[in-house]
């Protein structure tokens, strides 16, 4: 079942961090898609099924970021 989950991470100022949060969340099992609005911080994941808050949150980490509730 396809799923679509929207979060706000903190920090990215420019198109690295946009492809940092990209790469790492992209690479998590079953992610179909990633878009990023770096204006808003929202981040867009569409994927296979759900995925839980402490994969994205490992994965934004990774990146470098976090995510704001």
């Amino acid at each position: 079942m396809a799923t679509s989950t929207t979060i706000t991470v903190s920090g990215m100022t420019c198109g690295h961090c946009v492809a940092s949060v990209k790469e790492e969340v992209g690479a998590l099992p079953g992610v179909t898609s990633v878009d990023v609005d770096l204006e808003s911080g929202r981040v867009t994941v569409d994927s296979e099924g759900p995925l839980s808050r402490e994969q994205l949150d490992a994965a934004v980490a990774e990146a470098g970021y976090e995510i704001v509730a």
